[in-house]
């Protein structure tokens, strides 16, 4: 195993989907002689030319629409739009075209899509550009919403999405391209599916449940509580639809406690819906109501401090932790 970046990973996957099969190309707005606004598309365009590495307009519904028919024509496009925020107007092409397809013409077509989008605050973009809008997506039957945090996953997903013969829509959070983990050498193939959680970190006593960026804070968070004898399971769920229920279950059965924490708003949101998934499938297993950790209720502020203010924190996850986990536990 060698360390590299969340970038790199994504590169490196791209590149080799690109190498395996000739049908996948890429496409979205500077991408190619700029590489990409996160650089991860750097360097692309000289290995695989213009006709595989394809700028476009800044024109979100018009270039979504394009990649669909190229999907639906056989070829397997890897779109970028710059940012979730943007896919805003993309989305009638997202929800009414590529989730639905599949189920109007009786099974027939197949589109294999993947949309990627940046998404999550913390960079001082302002209100308009710092959402998750991860629940929008998953709540469409038809669309796979994957939305993995460390380079391994990111790397192993993008392949499996590129292969697979939905749309997929891949999400990266803007904070987690420099972040550095382990990932199996180059020439070592590999995937992930995309219908599987993991854990991050086993533990007894309470299981916290996070995905993208927020996980990272929750496996700080699990340090700190350990040393005071609280030892949490960091379950990542790695893919919002579909969502790997069984793991969670099983995980309450052992630790019978629920933290929730994410980036995004709590209302109506991923965490919200899990803990109802939670409450279905493993409510006799609960000895304590599920917790949530989210951001503030409020459009992300530009301020700083107040936008350090808005975004979870791991001071929350372990206050959370701490609210439902009685203190006999941490003192056995």
């Amino acid at each position: 195993m060698r360390v590299i970046t969340y970038r790199d990973a994504l590169r490196e996957a791209i590149r080799e989907e690109m190498q395996r099969d000739e049908r996948v190309f890429i496409m979205g707005e500077d991408i190619a002689g700029y590489g990409g606004t996160y650089a991860v598309t750097k360097g692309l365009i000289e290995e695989f030319g213009e006709k595989r590495v394809r700028d476009t307009p800044l024109a979100e519904e018009v270039i979504t629409g394009a990649a669909i028919g190229a999907a639906l024509n056989g070829l397997r496009p890897i779109l970028e739009i710059m940012t979730i925020n943007f896919s805003l107007l993309a989305a009638d092409q997202i929800i009414n075209s590529a989730a639905k397809f599949r189920y109007m013409f009786g099974g027939q077509p197949n589109i294999p899509l993947v949309v990627r989008m940046t998404v999550g605050g913390g960079a001082q973009r302002g209100a308009q550009h710092s959402q998750m809008f991860e629940t929008i997506y998953a709540h469409i039957p038809g669309l796979k919403v994957v939305i993995p945090a460390t380079p391994y996953d990111a790397k192993g997903m993008l392949k499996s999405a590129v292969r697979d013969s939905d749309p997929v829509i891949f999400l990266e959070h803007e904070l987690l391209y420099n972040i550095k983990g382990e990932v199996p050498d180059e020439g070592v193939e590999y995937t992930v599916p995309l219908n599987q959680g993991d854990i991050k970190r086993p533990g007894r006593d309470v299981t916290i449940i996070s995905l993208s960026r927020t996980l990272h804070l929750a496996l700080q968070a699990a340090e700190d509580l350990a040393k005071e004898g609280i030892e949490a399971e960091v379950l990542d769920p790695r893919c919002v639809r579909p969502i790997d229920i069984d793991l969670i279950v099983d995980s309450v059965k052992k630790t019978n406690r629920v933290v929730i924490a994410q980036e995004g708003w709590k209302f109506y949101g991923t965490g919200q819906g899990l803990a109802a998934l939670i409450y279905e499938h493993a409510f006799d297993y609960l000895d304590a109501p599920i917790q949530h950790v989210t951001s503030a209720d409020v459009p992300m502020p530009y301020s700083k401090p107040l936008e350090r203010a808005a975004l979870p924190k791991k001071e929350e996850i372990i206050n959370a932790v701490k609210a439902i986990v009685p203190a006999a536990l941490a003192q056995r």
